[in-house]
């Protein structure tokens, strides 16, 4: 079993930065690829950007040019840099992680309970 926890959120005014952090533990997994979401009160959750194990790395056009992904392979975690935040970027930031069980084989798809970003105009 895996489980992913972020952190890193809080409130920052329109044109600054903050960086996102998801850990993922457990034991005997691999990760194949994770990912950061986001909801914003009324709307549906959206992909914002995801990482692949091999450094493929995919964007939502609303985020292109103002963050960015990576993830250190030796500890399991995945960073999000965002910079430039505007208001509408204010939403809960929720980490993914799409992985396989290195004993059964299982796949596995963890999520965490997700990091409120709020920007203020």
């Amino acid at each position: 079993q895996v489980q992913v926890v972020e952190s890193g959120g809080g409130l920052v005014q329109a044109g600054g930065s903050l960086r996102l952090s998801c850990r993922a533990s457990g034991s005997s997994f691999s990760i194949n690829a994770m990912a950061w979401y986001r909801q914003a009160p009324g709307k549906q959750r959206e992909l914002v950007a995801e990482i692949s194990s091999g450094d493929m790395r995919n964007y939502a056009d609303s985020v292109k040019g103002r963050f960015a992904i990576s993830m250190d392979n030796n500890e399991n975690t995945m960073y999000l840099q965002m910079n430039s935040l505007k208001p509408e970027d204010t939403a809960v930031y929720y980490c993914n992680l799409d992985g396989t069980d290195s004993k059964s084989a299982r796949a596995l798809d963890a999520w965490g309970q997700g990091t409120l970003v709020t920007v203020s105009s």
